[in-house]
């Protein structure tokens, strides 16, 4: 085996029998007006699985923070292996073991893939660096782990999933004990999906620690041992995974029940707002469906089956090949996002932090950014007018944040998201098109994203829902599109067809 932390079974079993690998004793963290993590006492067990599940905001991103050594805690203890440690710098962190793979990839996407696997860590040979040998064995570990990429190609040309499994790869191969996965499924597909989770029990065979950060229930469940609930700052309880369910720790989490999550009003569809007739282009072909008022049309597929791609079309990002779009009746050339934007389409893009989000400016920018037109007078923006319309979104959308001074960047990724929608709301859209709007937020966030869609609904929009989630769209959508290899395959209505059935159909089986 190359490169990942190697232990014989004996050692394996004395380091799990012999206790906590790491504790917390009354951990805290407080920022000026924010107490981020109440004190919180913690053991990880050695060699497990621990899963961490909480909604946005609830102190998950604090607690990743301090045990990888980015932010010092206020008080409290980290003990490692019996012996209280400091745990200042990353640098401290990953000598003694811990690492951890983020949501967002931080990796250097104009690198190659083993560049960045041996970033830091780079081979030189008299002062000259050895790319070629680099090369050589980033492929060879990549092979091991059972991932399909290619070591020699810049990491910026691979998929965000494809990404994140590289940056899998790099944490698991530099000596790691102790290692977080803060939402790592979130932009992968199903196949990726499943050699993540191979790759995960490999470890915990080999005696390496898991924290398992994840919205998504069903896989706590699947690789967890235990799992910890945080609400609002407070570790609320530990939990084994086969005394606990779905529902308990929803109520832990958010204090509602699982049927409040997917929440749907029924709504008799209005007129026709957007039809594409037999259109064509980029990852796509031969595509017609409408949407009308007061409706959800579902996308489901694979990622790479052309959703994305259709509705960047329609939004104008690229060029139609062939095929008419009709809007509200009427044969339209959008040419552009502006062609869209005034004819009423709004887009809230798969990726929220590249494409959705100004992260360097504040979240009352980010809010305004679809009407800055309206609030200009005699070509300058009405200070008061811009802020009330910030505060209102913030008010109305529960965003959490220290204020619309605040930059985004500085917020959860739910509350991001927010801001990815919110800035649309007050554009007065009539069609909006949501791509993956709930990957990596939490149940809570989710639903109340979902009576979001409802109030879009009952004012007379229709909303585009894509989604990779199949419970999420086949509960939402009252019309169900599957993509697949760039095609329509299958329109169902809603709930007209079991799950397995529409997979059957995405997958092509």
């Amino acid at each position: 085996m190359i490169g990942i932390v190697s232990r014989a079974d004996t050692h394996v079993a004395e380091t799990r029998a012999a206790g906590p690998i790491l504790e917390l004793v009354g951990l805290e963290k407080r920022y000026v007006g924010t107490h981020a993590l109440k004190p919180a006492t913690l053991a990880f067990e050695a060699g497990e699985i621990h899963a961490i599940v909480g909604e946005n905001g609830a102190g998950k991103s604090t607690l990743i923070k301090l045990l990888t050594g980015v932010i010092p805690r206020t008080s409290g203890e980290i003990v490692w292996q019996g012996k209280p440690t400091d745990l200042s710098t990353p640098h401290e962190a990953i000598a003694l073991g811990i690492n951890a793979v983020h949501q967002e990839v931080v990796l250097c996407r104009h690198l190659t893939v083993a560049a960045n696997m041996f970033l830091g860590e780079e081979k030189r040979r008299f002062g000259l660096l050895q790319h070629r040998a680099m090369v050589r064995e980033a492929q060879v570990i990549l092979d091991d782990l059972g991932f399909e990429i290619p070591a020699h190609v810049p990491l910026g040309s691979l998929t965000i999933g494809q990404q994140q499994l590289v940056a899998t790869a790099r944490a698991a191969t530099r000596g790691t004990r102790f290692l977080i996965f803060d939402e790592p499924t979130a932009y992968l597909t199903r196949r990726e999906a499943a050699q993540l989770f191979a790759l995960i029990r490999r470890l915990e065979a080999e005696g390496v620690t898991i924290v398992y950060i994840s919205h998504r229930m069903e896989e706590v469940f699947e690789l967890a041992a235990r799992v910890s609930i945080l609400r609002d700052g407070t570790l609320v309880g530990t939990r084994r995974i086969s005394e606990t369910n779905e529902a308990e720790l929803i109520g832990l989490m958010i204090n509602r029940s699982l049927e409040q999550i997917y929440h749907k009003d029924s709504f008799t569809p209005g007129a026709t707002i957007l039809e594409a007739r037999h259109l064509s282009g980029k990852g796509f072909e031969d595509v017609s469906m409408t949407v009308r008022a007061g409706e959800i049309v579902g996308l489901y597929g694979l990622i790479g089956a052309g959703r994305s791609e259709f509705v960047t079309t329609l939004f104008g990002r690229e060029a139609p090949s062939e095929g008419q779009i009709l809007w509200e009746g009427q044969p339209v050339n959008i040419r552009s996002p502006r062609d869209a934007i005034d004819l009423g389409i709004a887009l809230a893009p798969e990726s929220r932090r590249d494409q959705g989000l100004c992260l360097n400016l504040p979240v009352g920018l980010n809010l305004n950014l679809a009407i800055y037109d309206r609030l200009a007078r005699t070509g300058l923006v009405s200070r008061s007018e811009e802020a009330s319309a910030a505060e209102r979104q913030i008010a109305d959308l529960r965003i959490k944040t220290a204020g619309r001074h605040a930059l985004a960047s500085s917020l959860s990724g739910g509350n991001q998201q927010k801001i990815v929608i919110g800035k649309w709301l007050s554009h007065g859209a009539r069609l909006f098109i949501f791509d993956e709007p709930t990957v990596g937020v939490d149940v809570g966030t989710k639903a109340e994203i979902y009576r979001l869609f409802s109030a879009l609904l009952s004012n007379g929009a229709g909303i585009i829902l894509i989604s990779s989630y199949l419970p999420e769209v086949y509960e939402l959508a009252d019309r169900l599109h599957v993509f697949r290899r760039g095609k329509l395959v299958a329109s169902h209505d809603y709930r007209s067809a079991s799950h397995e059935e529409i997979l059957g159909e995405a997958i092509g089986i």
